[in-house]
């Protein structure tokens, strides 16, 4: 995993683990990987995952059940989806549209080129 310099690094391992979860690849009411092996998978300091975890069990995306390990909570797919559209609302899109104004984008373009990204990936 390549970290970005401008936000914190458990806010991108919570972000990873997220993702993870939307896409399917860590199912809904299954354990995740341990503390230990994701910040050994990841190459981060296990405290760092620990923060992570933290931070999604403190919006009730995953669950400790102690002695056995984290869990994802059953409703973690809309609570990831609204925590991550507040934060793009609030944090990324003033940016992006900073930029398409500065860089003189009309909408038309950006409407065209997210209707090809979607034809594309999804």
């Amino acid at each position: 995993m390549e970290f970005r310099e401008n936000e914190a690094i458990y806010l991108q391992i919570a972000a990873y683990v997220a993702e993870n979860i939307m896409l399917g690849k860590w199912p809904i009411d299954q354990k995740i990987p341990s503390v230990r092996d994701l910040a050994v998978d990841l190459q981060v300091n296990p405290n760092t995952v620990v923060r992570a975890y933290e931070f999604l069990q403190n919006k009730e995306v995953i669950t400790n059940k102690r002695g056995i390990g984290f869990f994802i909570e059953t409703d973690a797919e809309a609570k990831i989806k609204a925590y991550s559209k507040e934060r793009f609302l609030n944090q990324e899109l003033p940016e992006f549209f900073r930029n398409i104004y500065l860089l003189n984008i009309s909408m038309k373009e950006i409407e065209v080129r997210f209707e090809a990204f979607k034809k594309e990936n999804y």
